[in-house]
């Protein structure tokens, strides 16, 4: 259902005009709103785990959400929320994938990789 290369959309928590954006937990909460979407549907078991499709995280400081394409196909009103979140809110979006160390070091892929700091 996924895969490395598939796109990914990173809502940065920084303005248009370079602001941080607050509350400083809005990637915990937008990525909760977005948690029964997932593969397999709802689980209830799951309540307490964000979708693999909308993950919090922060990159170099600056906390962000990494939305999967594969929301959208799962549920275009999902995905348009959390689309329309961003832009309601002047929220940078940029586009890219995921790629692990391995990788990284390979020639052979066609992906920008992006490392994830997670310690934020």
């Amino acid at each position: 259902m996924t895969s490395a290369t598939a796109k990914r959309f990173f809502i940065q928590g920084v303005t248009g005009d370079g602001r941080i954006f607050r509350p400083s937990d809005w990637a915990e909460r937008l990525a909760g709103v977005i948690s029964p979407f997932r593969p397999g549907g709802h689980a209830p078991d799951k309540h307490l785990s964000y979708s693999p499709w909308c993950l919090p995280t922060a990159m170099h400081g600056v906390k962000c959400v990494v939305v999967h394409s594969d929301l959208h196909d799962a549920n275009v009103m999902a995905w348009d929320f959390v689309m329309k979140f961003a832009r309601d809110n002047d929220l940078r979006v940029s586009e890219g994938c995921l790629l692990s160390e391995q990788q990284q070091i390979s020639s052979s892929t066609s992906c920008v990789g992006l490392f994830l700091d997670r310690t934020a």
